[in-house]
C-alpha cells in the first residue's frame, strides 16, 4: 500500500496501523532529534497532498484484514496536520471501524481554528511539547520563522478548551538539553496551562539528524518523572512486540516501516522469532534474504544499537 503501513509496535499505541498522509519530508519544524532527517525546505501551507479517497480506500482494505490492531494512527512524513482534509479522513475512518483513531502531531498548527476543528473527532491527539522557554524551543524544534513558542503554547491551550478526547502530550527528553531541573520546571509550567490528560516521556532512541542528541541518564529520566508528575500523570511507555504473523509480504512490510522510521534490529529479529519459533537458522536466512533484496542497510549508533533503514539513505 502507498499510504497505510503496519500494524507496527508503538510505544504509546500498542499495535498501530499507520496512515501516512504526506510526502517526505513536509514539516513546519526541523527538530534536532527527528528520525526522518533534516527538513530541507519548510512546508507551512496546508493542502491535500494525496487524494483523500485513495487514502480512505487503503484504510478500508487494511481494516478488513484479520490483523490485531489497537489503533489507527494518522502520522505524516513531517507534520501530519499539514494534510488539509484530515478531519474528513478521521470521520470516514470511524464509519468503517470501531478501532480508535489517533493523530500524532507536533502541534504547530493548532493555533489555527480550522486545524483544531478537524481533529475534534479523533479519539486521541498526541502533540509535542519539548521546551518550556522560547530559547529551548528554538534550539530543539527549530521551527519555521513565524512559528514562535508563544504561538505553539497558545495553540495547545486553545485546542484543550474544545477537545474532549484524550490529549497525550509528548515530551522528547534529551540529555543535557531539556532534562535539567530548570528546563523541566519550565516544561511543567507550560503543561499547567495546557492541561493534558497524560504526559508521555519519549527518548531519542532512533538515529537522529544531530550526532550529539543523546539519551538521558537514569537520573535525568527520574527527575523528569518527578517534576512532570506534579502536573499530570506521566507515562514512560514500554514498547510492545512487533507482530508479523499476518504479514503477506515481509519485504514489503519492512520496506513500508523503514520508509517512515528506522527499525530496530532486535525488534525485527524478535518478530521473526515469533513468526518462525524454534527455527533460528530459518530466521537468519530470512534476515539474509531481506538484506539481499537491496532495499535496506543497517546503521549502528554510538550505543551499539543497530537499526534498519532504506538502502537509499545516506
Amino acid at each position: 500500500m502507498k499510504y497505510v503501513f503496519g500494524p507496527v509496535s508503538s510505544k504509546r499505541l500498542g499495535q498501530s496501523l499507520g496512515v501516512d498522509v504526506l510526502p517526505p519530508k513536509s514539516c513546519t519544524w526541523n527538530c534536532i532529534y527527528c528520525q526522518l532527517g533534516k527538513t530541507g525546505e519548510y512546508v507551512t501551507e496546508r493542502r491535500e497532498f494525496y487524494p483523500r479517497e485513495e487514502i480512505l480506500e487503503e484504510i478500508r482494505q487494511a481494516v478488513e484484514e484479520p490483523a490485531a490492531v489497537d489503533w489507527i494512527t494518522f502520522v505524516g512524513s513531517g507534520e501530519t496536520t499539514l494534510y488539509k482534509g484530515i478531519g474528513w479522513l478521521i470521520r470516514e475512518t470511524r464509519k468503517l471501524t470501531s478501532i480508535p483513531v489517533a493523530v500524532i502531531t507536533n502541534g504547530s498548527l493548532l493555533s489555527e481554528e480550522d486545524v483544531r476543528e478537524e481533529l475534534l473527532e479523533a479519539d486521541a491527539v498526541l502533540p509535542s511539547l519539548n521546551a518550556g522557554s522560547p530559547e529551548l524551543f528554538d534550539r530543539i524544534d527549530r521551527p519555521c520563522p513565524g512559528f514562535t513558542y508563544e504561538r505553539h503554547i497558545e495553540g495547545l491551550v486553545e485546542f484543550r478548551k474544545v477537545y474532549r478526547g484524550m490529549l497525550w502530550v509528548e515530551v522528547m527528553l534529551i540529555a543535557g538539553v531539556n532534562d535539567t531541573a530548570e528546563a523541566l520546571q519550565d516544561i511543567a509550567s507550560a503543561l499547567e496551562k495546557v492541561r493534558p490528560d497524560t504526559v508521555h516521556i519519549v527518548l531519542p532512541t532512533r538515529p537522529s539528524t544531530e550526532s550529539d542528541v543523546r539519551l538521558p541518564a537514569e537520573e535525568g529520566l527520574a527527575r523528569a518523572r518527578l517534576v512532570l508528575s506534579q502536573v499530570a500523570t506521566v507515562v514512560h511507555p514500554v514498547k510492545g512486540s512487533m507482530n508479523l504473523k499476518n504479514t503477506a509480504d515481509i519485504i514489503e512490510t519492512v520496506t513500508a516501516i523503514t520508509r517512515r522510521h528506522p527499525l530496530q534490529d532486535r525488534e525485527l529479529r524478535h518478530a521473526l522469532d515469533e513468526l518462525i519459533p524454534d527455527e533460528p537458522d530459518q530466521v537468519e536466512r530470512l534476515i539474509v534474504r531481506l538484506l539481499g533484496s537491496g532495499k535496506f542497510k543497517t546503521v549502528t549508533l554510538q550505543d551499539g544499537e543497530i537499526y534498519w533503514v532504506p538502502a537509499s539513505d545516506a
